[in-house]
């Protein structure tokens, strides 16, 4: 059984880049034809697609203004982890960020696919 794992600091300041680590076991990120996404999730707000990429390499991105432009995934398959990189942070970027694996390209919703147990990431001075 597939398992996904979230790891990162819990803290970055403004204007810094905030780098997140999902590390997958259980199968290998460039076979099955899946789709790896990072999904966040502000406080007291619903979730939001930032991006992913398919288990050939290709990468998706929201088309959403909050983070279109600041946002960076990709992978590393020597050590089966999907990365994602998010620059300019400011506080409305604080979240519980996710990583998940799925047959669908976009992944809103906890009922579709495999999920990590989410990392909360603050940011702060």
């Amino acid at each position: 059984q597939v398992q996904l794992q979230e790891s990162g600091p819990g803290l970055v300041k403004p204007s810094q880049t905030l780098s997140l680590t999902c590390t997958i076991s259980g199968d290998s990120i460039t076979i099955d034809n899946y789709y790896y996404s990072w999904i966040r999730q502000p406080p007291g707000k619903g979730l939001e697609w930032m991006g992913g990429l398919n288990s050939s390499g290709n990468t998706y991105y929201s088309p959403s203004l909050t983070f279109k432009s600041r946002t960076s995934i990709s992978r590393d398959t020597s050590k089966n982890q999907i990365i994602l990189q998010l620059s300019s942070v400011t506080p409305e970027d604080t979240a519980v960020y996710y990583c998940a694996r799925a047959r669908t390209r976009v992944i809103l919703s906890k009922a579709v696919g495999s999920w990590g147990q989410g990392t909360l990431v603050t940011v702060s001075a």
